[in-house]
């Protein structure tokens, strides 16, 4: 029976995990390491200035006291004996659409396990306010991971898969949209006279790239996104490269006299 490894960003309790992890009764062997509480926004960072405290909190379960990356760390270099076959991060209480892939700690985690040649993908439910069912995406996670365990999956690539809560039935393959959200910064004084802000986002007007996650999820449908670890930008290689011989000789008229 193939080993997959469950993980998340909104804490080991979080119905979504918890939703995932039924679904995938029977298909594997589930092993469950993730945030003890709530990292969302957590993107791919790591602790680095105090301990990551690691419990087990049940068969195969570790709840880690750190974010969705340090998570996927402590699991793959020190809890599994052997790597997984797949890692899921989700089913994410809210969508991961757009510019959200670069600050989501869903797709960070799984960032990390494909950094570490493991396939792996991010499940969300597209969905914001209330009335969140998890139990439809549970079951294309499903899906999706006997088709990965069937037919494989590039480790140089991570799927970012939202699932609509009022889905269609469709599946589309789709580019990330660019930003379609403002940032708004609520300002606020604490009792002490201190500023603060809360940060959220609110959508503007316009249409989204046809071809896109946001196009697909407006529409009913699944969106996956075949996100590439590779960032090097390969038409800049050629086009800026005439900048190393002005930015050499920039150098080298800089250099003090002896």
């Amino acid at each position: 029976m193939p080993d997959i490894l469950v993980t998340n960003d909104d804490g080991i309790h979080a119905p979504g995990l918890r939703a995932l992890v039924k679904g995938l009764a029977g298909l594997a062997t589930v092993s469950v390491v993730a945030p003890c509480q709530e990292r969302s926004a957590a993107a791919q960072s790591l602790t680095v200035r105090q301990p990551i405290y690691c419990e087990q909190i049940a068969e195969r379960e570790w709840a880690i006291e750190g974010t969705p990356a340090d998570a996927m760390m402590v699991a793959l270099h020190r809890l599994s004996p052997k790597p997984p076959d797949l890692v899921i991060s989700g089913i994410n209480r809210g969508p991961n659409l757009g510019e959200n892939v670069f600050y989501s700690g869903t797709v960070g985690a799984a960032t990390e396990a494909v950094i570490n040649h493991i396939p792996a993908f991010a499940v969300s439910l597209a969905h914001r306010g209330n009335g969140f069912i998890y139990e439809h995406a549970a079951r294309f996670a499903r899906r999706l991971a006997e088709l990965i365990l069937r037919e494989g999956l590039s480790t140089e690539v991570l799927l970012n898969v939202n699932v609509p809560l009022n889905w269609k039935g469709g599946v589309r393959f789709t580019r990330q949209s660019g930003k379609l959200t403002r940032t708004v910064l609520q300002e606020g004084a604490d009792p002490r006279g201190r500023i603060y802000y809360w940060l959220s986002e609110e959508p503007v007007p316009g249409f989204p790239d046809p071809d896109s996650d946001y196009a697909a999820v407006f529409a009913g449908h699944v969106s996956i996104t075949p996100i590439e670890l590779e960032r090097t930008h390969e038409p800049s290689l050629n086009s800026l490269s005439h900048w190393a011989d002005l930015l050499e000789t920039s150098h080298k008229g800089s250099v003090a006299p002896l």
